[in-house]
């Protein structure tokens, strides 16, 4: 796109596989839940995100709407699409790159719902509405950082939305909703405070990352870095077959997770770990499932395995699990192969 900055590429961030297939994952299944990246200040955590503009998937949208419905969905389609269905008018299509849409923590709700006009609605009888964020998000990756700073009412109403893939917008009366299908994606410092727990558990995925401790690893990070700012677009034109392969292998992901299949065993090896490590509800169970498939596919195949569980387990449950005070998050890995091979 012309004009477009510049942005590290998300095939060159040194290490951090966690964060980069948490990442993967949500966009090779939505249904996953986003993610939250918790980590120290310096970590590639934002630079991570943001490089994901060069390497998501294209997908087919309805030419000229506001809110880029997929084309072909009507069951998804926005009021405006379905009134054009309706009067028998034929929608166009156009293919679109998925892209990173940022939130500002300075965002009022108005900014990132939408806004009515009840004075046309009143003048005229019709509806008009002023998209907000959550209109651009629509088939797209929403970021937030700093999402712990953020207003809580704020963060319930991203939730909601992105459980629910809609917007809903109600003032005096009068109300209006559209498609908001969305992966929502936050990162934070945690010495800049926490989320509610509440909250918390309503993110898919999350998990700590901390800088490199490896010498070599390190300054791989610092010389990929030097090199990539003395001249960036000759840095990316270096690794863009990389990139192309990369988006080209999460398209194929994403057409292939429909045929993934998980059996029995599989659902009640989840199951299972989730039992052993005593997390409470089953969204846990619905999510660790569905990462696994995502798994399965970013891999190539069809049929989840428990090494898909080994892989993703982590990512699902590390912020769910009960500990004590000062007790250090996370899963511990050989508890949870131990776990798998007992089944």
């Amino acid at each position: 796109m012309a004009g477009e900055p510049t942005v590290f590429p998300f095939t060159e961030v040194v290490g951090q596989d966690n964060m980069k297939k948490a990442l993967l994952l949500n966009v090779i299944d939505p249904g996953i839940g986003g993610v939250l990246i918790k980590g120290e200040k310096g970590t590639a955590k934002s630079t991570t995100v943001r490089s994901m503009n060069k390497v998501l998937p294209h997908r087919t949208v309805v030419k000229g709407c506001p809110f880029r419905c997929d084309f072909g969905r009507e069951d998804r389609y926005c009021p405006y699409c379905r009134d054009k269905v309706s009067r028998g008018e034929n929608l166009e299509s156009e293919q679109v790159r998925m892209r990173v849409i940022d939130l500002p923590l300075s965002a009022t709700e108005d900014r990132v719902s939408g806004t009515l006009d009840l004075e046309h609605v009143l003048k005229t009888g019709e509806k008009k509405f002023e998209p907000g964020v959550l209109a651009s998000a629509n088939g797209n990756i929403l970021y937030v950082d700093e999402v712990n700073l953020l207003d809580d009412h704020l963060v319930d109403l991203l939730l909601d939305s992105a459980a629910m893939g809609v917007n809903y917008v109600e003032r005096e009366g009068v109300s209006f909703s559209h498609p908001a299908r969305f992966v929502l994606v936050g990162t934070m410092n945690p010495e800049e405070g926490d989320l509610r727990p509440q909250l918390l558990d309503r993110f898919g995925l999350s998990l700590d990352i901390k800088g490199e401790r490896d010498v070599k690893m390190r300054a791989m990070v610092v010389k990929r870095r030097v090199e990539y700012d003395m001249d960036p677009e000759a840095f990316i034109a270096r690794c863009q077959k990389d990139l192309d392969a990369m988006t080209e292998k999460v398209e194929r992901a994403r057409a292939l997770l429909p045929k993934v299949v998980a059996g029995d065993d599989i659902v009640d090896a989840v199951v299972s770990v989730t039992i052993h490590f005593g997390i409470d509800g089953h969204r846990a169970d619905i999510t660790l499932l569905k990462a696994a498939k995502a798994n399965a596919a970013l891999e190539g195949r069809t049929q989840v395995t428990k090494e898909d569980i080994k892989a993703t387990a982590e990512l699902v449950l590390a912020h769910r699990l009960k500990r004590r005070p000062f007790e250090e998050s996370g899963l511990d890995a050989q508890e949870l192969e131990e776990c798998l091979q007992s089944l």
